[in-house]
C-alpha cells in the first residue's frame, strides 16, 4: 500500500511538537535547577551583599536587641554583639544588619526572603527545626519564675495547688515562648496562662498587680531584675533549652558557615566575654564550647502531625477565641454608636463650649492608635482586660461613628427642624422623632462597613492578654508550622462572622428606604 502523504506530515509534526515538549521540559527543569542553585546560594549572597540581614524584635527588649542608651538610633544587645562577630566571620567587609520585626511572626519573615537568619531569643523546638535550619546554640536557657515580694509561694512547684481563696494562680508569659509552652504543658493544673507581646508588659502586670507571676527567660530574668523593684526571683530556675539561629532549609552553606563561627566563638572565649559584658553568663554556658560539635538535628523517628487534620484538632481553641471576637465586637460597637451619636448631636446643636470640647474629643482619639489607648486603660488606669477592650474599641470607634452622624445629621435638609418647631415640637423632640431617624437610614452602609472592620480590629486587643480569634491562629501557626491550613480556617470564621452582618445591613437599608418613599409618598 502506498503511504498516505497526510499520515506522513501528521506523524512528521507530532515527532517535531514532541521534541519542542521534552526541549521545552528539559529547559523548564534546568530553570529550575539553576533558580534553586541560586536560592541556595545565601552565603554568595550575603558575601557579595557585604550585609547578613538578621530578624529580630526591640520589642522583646534587653538584653536581646534594645535601642543603645548611648546611640538611640542604633541597637545593642548580647545577640547584636554575636552577630556583628558573626558577620566578620564570614567574609572580609561582611558587616550585620539587624531588620525589626514582630518577635512571633519572625520566622514568616524569614520565609519571606527580607532576611537571611532570625535571631531574638528563638528557642530549638522540633516543630521549627523540621521547617529551619537551625545552627548549634548560642545561649542554654532556664526558666525563671518572677513574682511580687512577700509572695506566699516559693517555688514553680507551689503553684500546682491553688491559692488560698481557691483560685488559679495567673501566670504572665510572652506568646509563642518557650515559657507559654512549659506554663501550658506542665502538671501545676492550677495555673491560668496569660499572654502578652512583650516580656516587660507581663512584668509590668505583675507588678501592677495584674497577675501573680510572670515566667520569663533566664536572660530577661536577670536584665529587668532591677528595672521592677517589686519583683523578685521566686524558687530555683526551671526547664532548660537552647537559643539557636534559624536559616532558610535551602540555606545550607549559610547555616554551616555560622554554625562553625559560633563554635570558634565558644571555643576562643569571645562567646564568654560578650555574654559576661552584658550579665547573662552562667555555669550552665560551659557547656556551649564542650558539649555541641554541631547544630542539633530533629530526631529521624519524630515527625510532627501536620496537614488539615490539626484544623479539627484545636478546633475547639479557635471556636473559644472566635466567640472572644463576638464578644469584643458586639460589646462595643452598640456603645460605639450610641457615644458617637451623642458627640455628633452635641457638636451641631449644643454650646459652644461643648461644640470644642467634643470637637477636641475627636481629633484626640482620631489622632491616637488604638494600642496606645489600650495601653493606657489596662496598664495605666489597670482596668480588667475585657472591660478595657470593650472600653477601648467604644471610644476609638465612637470618634468616627461621630463624623458619620454628623455627616447623616447635616444632609437631613434644615426645612425638617423647622418644620418640626413649628408643629410645637422641642428641640429635643425634633431630633429624636424627625432628624434622627432620616440620619439613621443614610448612615446604614458606613456604619456598617466600621462594624465589619471592627471584627478585625479586635486584634489589637491581644496587647491587654485577650486572645482573640488572629491572636489564636498565631499562636496555632507558630505552634504547628500549619499556617496555610490555620490562615484558611481563620479566614473562613472571620467571613462566617462578617457575612450575616453585611447580609442586615443591606436588608435594613432596602428596608428603611422603602419604607422612607412610602412616607414621603404619603
Amino acid at each position: 500500500m502506498g503511504e498516505d502523504p497526510a499520515a506522513s506530515e501528521s506523524d512528521a509534526s507530532h515527532e517535531v511538537a514532541g521534541r519542542r515538549g521534552r526541549a521545552g521540559l528539559v529547559g523548564a527543569l534546568l530553570l529550575l535547577a539553576l533558580a534553586a542553585t541560586a536560592r541556595a546560594d545565601a552565603l554568595d549572597e550575603v558575601r557579595a551583599r557585604g550585609t547578613l540581614r538578621y530578624g529580630s524584635d526591640m520589642e522583646g527588649g534587653a538584653p536581646y536587641a534594645f535601642p543603645d542608651p548611648d546611640s538611640p538610633r542604633s541597637v545593642a544587645g548580647f545577640e547584636v554583639d554575636i552577630m556583628d562577630r558573626l558577620a566578620r566571620a564570614l567574609g572580609e567587609g561582611v558587616r550585620a544588619e539587624f531588620s525589626q520585626g514582630p518577635w512571633d511572626r519572625l520566622l514568616g519573615v524569614l520565609d519571606s526572603g527580607r532576611v537571611d537568619v532570625v535571631v531574638n531569643g528563638y528557642e530549638w523546638t522540633p516543630e521549627r527545626a523540621e521547617d529551619y535550619l537551625a545552627t548549634r546554640p548560642y545561649y542554654i536557657y532556664q526558666l525563671q519564675l518572677m513574682g511580687p515580694k512577700g509572695t506566699p509561694a516559693g517555688s514553680w512547684d507551689d503553684l500546682g495547688r491553688p491559692k488560698p481563696d481557691g483560685s488559679p494562680w495567673t501566670v504572665a508569659v510572652l506568646t509563642a515562648s518557650a515559657a507559654d509552652d512549659f506554663a501550658h504543658d506542665s502538671d501545676a493544673g492550677a495555673v491560668r496562662v496569660v499572654r502578652f507581646d512583650g516580656a516587660t508588659d507581663a512584668m509590668l502586670a505583675v507588678q501592677n498587680g495584674q497577675c501573680d507571676f510572670t515566667l520569663q527567660d533566664g536572660p530577661a530574668a536577670a536584665h529587668y531584675a532591677g528595672a521592677f523593684p517589686g519583683l523578685r526571683a521566686v524558687g530555683p530556675p526551671v526547664s532548660r533549652g537552647y537559643y539557636v539561629i534559624y536559616a532558610r532549609r535551602s540555606d545550607h552553606a549559610l547555616r554551616d558557615a555560622l554554625d562553625a563561627a559560633i563554635g570558634r566563638l565558644a571555643a576562643s572565649g569571645e562567646l564568654r566575654r560578650i555574654l559576661e559584658k552584658h550579665g547573662v553568663w552562667n555555669d550552665l554556658q560551659a557547656g556551649l564550647a564542650t558539649d555541641f560539635q554541631g547544630p542539633i538535628e530533629v530526631p529521624t523517628t519524630r515527625r510532627a502531625a501536620r496537614g488539615w487534620g490539626l484544623v479539627p484538632h484545636y478546633g475547639d481553641r479557635l471556636r473559644a477565641a472566635a466567640l472572644v471576637t463576638l464578644g469584643l465586637s458586639f460589646g462595643s460597637m452598640p456603645l460605639a454608636m450610641a457615644i458617637g451619636l451623642m458627640v455628633a448631636i452635641g457638636r451641631m446643636y449644643g454650646p459652644a463650649p461643648l461644640r470644642l470640647a467634643l470637637a477636641a474629643y475627636v481629633e484626640l482619639i482620631r489622632g491616637t492608635p488604638l494600642m496606645l489607648q489600650l495601653y493606657v486603660l489596662f496598664f495605666v488606669l489597670k482596668l480588667d482586660p475585657w472591660v478595657a477592650g470593650i472600653a477601648g474599641l467604644a471610644i476609638n470607634y465612637s470618634a468616627y461613628e461621630a463624623e458619620i452622624y454628623r455627616a447623616g445629621l447635616q444632609a437631613v435638609p434644615r426645612g425638617q427642624m423647622e418644620a418640626a418647631l413649628a408643629l410645637g415640637m422641642s428641640r429635643g423632640q425634633a431630633l429624636r422623632r424627625v432628624v434622627v431617624p432620616q440620619a439613621a437610614r443614610i448612615v446604614i452602609p458606613p456604619v456598617s462597613n466600621d462594624f465589619i472592620a471592627l471584627f478585625k480590629d479586635t486584634s489589637v486587643c491581644s496587647v491587654i492578654t485577650l486572645v482573640e480569634l488572629t491572636k489564636e491562629y498565631s499562636i496555632l501557626a507558630n505552634g504547628t508550622r500549619a499556617v496555610v491550613e490555620f490562615a484558611t480556617a481563620t479566614a473562613a470564621i472571620y467571613l462566617a462572622m462578617s457575612l450575616p452582618l453585611s447580609w442586615f445591613a443591606r436588608w435594613a437599608e432596602r428596608r428603611l428606604g422603602a419604607e422612607g418613599t412610602k412616607g414621603g409618598l404619603a
